[in-house]
């Protein structure tokens, strides 16, 4: 097999034995875990597959782990990028995509509004202004959406950018 090419960078979904998105890693290391028997193939990619000199092998697209790893993920820290992730990078209040993008407190600071995850959206200039030092209901403003904590498996699917079909159905997309 070639030391390393870019087919070897694609990303394959990586499943606790119980079938639990823990991860992403390289099509290399999940081959190698498959050829270690570390890890099952679980969902290969049609479109390609991996040749050594002697043998072809299917393209791992998701892997299962053959034991159970006990993963204590980390907590997803609240900063302002965490924020604007969660939200799409979209104002909370009229939904554009517009920049500059600001944090706004729900409840506002002066009235003791905390920076958690359920007290922080995205909003935009205009509306950030527009809403000042009241609540939405106050400044007649509706929120698009409930702010509240992401999900890790969520953050997973940000950081991956474009998803494989055939991750979805782990993902919990369909």
């Amino acid at each position: 097999m070639q030391e390393y090419s870019p087919s070897l960078a694609n990303r394959v979904l990586v499943l606790n034995q119980s079938y639990e998105p823990i991860s992403v890693c390289s099509a290399k290391k999940a081959f190698l875990l498959i050829y270690l028997l570390k890890a099952d193939l679980v969902a290969e990619r049609e479109d390609r597959v991996l040749r050594s000199v002697n043998a072809t092998y299917p393209y791992p697209s998701v892997i299962r782990l053959s034991t159970y790893i006990r993963v204590k993920f980390k907590n997803i820290e609240l900063s302002r990028r965490n924020i604007l992730r969660r939200d799409n990078n979209q104002c909370q209040y009229c939904g554009k995509i517009s920049s500059p993008l600001t944090l706004d407190h729900i409840i506002p600071r002066s009235r003791g509004g905390m920076d958690t995850w359920d007290n922080l959206v995205t909003a935009c200039v205009r509306c950030n202004n527009r809403k000042g030092n009241q609540t939405p209901e106050e400044a007649g403003m509706k929120l698009a959406k409930q702010p509240r904590k992401p999900h890790h498996v969520i953050f997973l699917k940000n950081f991956m950018g474009k998803v494989d079909e055939a991750w979805k159905p782990y993902l919990f997309l369909d």
